[in-house]
């Protein structure tokens, strides 16, 4: 999976998540909708993203933008 598909996925998960638990408990959670927006903003600005750090210090993600769960093989 590449990187830019993993990041749109996570987002909309988060997105999805946010807007049933603000209908189901309250409406507090749309604070955390604006948060994966704000991420996705100041990522396409800054080129910052933490999740792309974290894959990287993994060791799951390649030079070409590649996850591979759970390490490359060798």
């Amino acid at each position: 999976m590449k990187i830019e598909s993993f990041i749109r996925a996570m987002a909309g998960t988060v997105v999805l998540v946010s807007v049933a638990l603000a209908h189901f408990v309250s409406p507090w959670w749309l604070l955390l909708t604006c948060f994966a927006g704000l991420n996705l903003l100041q990522s396409a600005f800054t080129g910052f993203c933490l999740p792309v750090i974290v894959l990287t210090k993994l060791g799951w993600l390649d030079a070409d933008g590649v996850i591979h769960w759970g390490g490359r093989k060798s």
